[in-house]
């Protein structure tokens, strides 16, 4: 019989993040169904602290994951702190660690250390290899948002997250429809891209595999917005690049949902650090960029409560065939 596992909710360290990987009501679920649920207080998690209580979870200090029971599955979303420099917990996040990314060594190396794993959700697949937790639709939908803000004259810093209903009005009540381009149109990053452009009154032109098979680079300079909306897990043609840029275009803003910074598996190696909530918007290259890696934050309840759905139901059992990929997957990146 597999073991029912001890799942331990930590808080989120990065200032801006304010989403959380299980929302409470599917919080309830998990104790229902026999898993134990401890959840670390937060000042800045959407959902309070005696929501997770009343859904019959224990309750810790930020940050005590790092003396829990090693039996415990430390479950978050984005980076951890630089200490422990050894980590000996199973842990559930997004790890940005497996396709050379900056640091990534040395995230891997830490586990190694102290005999700690990774289950990156970011590789948490089926048999056909679609991805079975994502917060596609929203990143998609609010760096979409943010691009059209951009190009219509210009976004406020720092940003702050936002109801749904603030940022679809900000949307309306903009003027100038820029033309813009999604590229990886069909995917869920894709379709909530197209969402904000259409709450802003744009129809764009929207591009999946079939239309970068042979890539026309010309047409992605003709559009003032480019929104890339494509997860690959390889090498491919870039879709711009510094000496694309460097000739006459039209193109004025780059939204890169995916933010494969620094990654030789880039599809625009125009950049090499990501934009930040303080600094949403770099100049690169001639055109403005943004590249934040947790866009979905900008709408912090909605995402949450999408991709919680998601990954629930996955996390009574942490022995099936798709945790144990992400297991095989985590293995083989550190003895590389």
């Amino acid at each position: 019989m597999t073991p029912t596992p001890s799942l331990w909710i930590r808080n989120e360290t990065r200032p801006d993040e304010q989403r959380t990987p299980v929302v409470p009501e599917d919080a309830r679920r998990l104790v229902e169904a026999g898993v134990a649920v401890t959840v670390e207080d937060s000042a800045q998690r959407v959902f309070a602290l005696s929501e997770y209580v009343a859904a019959g979870c224990a309750t810790a200090e930020p940050g005590s994951w790092v003396d829990a029971p090693a039996d415990q599955v430390v479950v978050g979303l984005k980076e951890l702190p630089d200490e422990p420099d050894a980590l000996r917990h199973r842990h559930v996040f997004f790890g940005h660690a497996f396709k050379a990314q900056p640091g990534g060594r040395a995230l891997l190396d830490r586990f190694a250390r102290g005999g700690g794993q990774l289950l990156d959700l970011e590789y948490l697949t089926n048999d056909a290899g679609r991805r079975l937790t994502a917060f596609g639709y929203w990143a998609g939908y609010a760096g979409a948002a943010l691009g059209v803000l951009q190009a219509r004259g210009g976004l406020s810093a720092p940003l702050a997250s936002l109801e749904l209903a603030e940022l679809e009005a900000a949307l309306a009540r903009g003027s100038g429809t820029p033309s813009a381009l999604v590229i990886g149109a069909r995917g869920r990053c894709g379709r909530g891209a197209q969402a904000a452009l259409k709450q802003a009154g744009i129809t764009p032109t929207t591009w999946d595999r079939a239309e970068t098979l042979v890539l026309d680079r010309p047409a992605i300079l003709g559009h003032d917005l480019l929104v890339n909306a494509v997860y690959t897990a390889t090498a491919t043609t870039p879709f711009l690049t510094p000496a694309a840029l460097a000739g006459l275009h039209r193109l004025s803003t780059v939204v890169d949902v995916t933010c494969d910074a620094g990654s030789p598996q880039s599809v625009l190696p125009i950049y090499d650090e990501v934009t930040t909530w303080t600094a949403p918007v770099a100049r690169r290259h001639g055109i403005d960029l943004i590249a934040i890696d947790n866009l979905p934050s900008l709408l912090p309840r909605e995402a949450s409560t999408g991709f919680s759905a998601d990954l629930t139901p996955l996390l009574t059992n942490l022995d099936s065939p798709e945790w144990r990929r992400a297991a095989d997957l985590f293995a083989a990146k550190v003895a590389a």
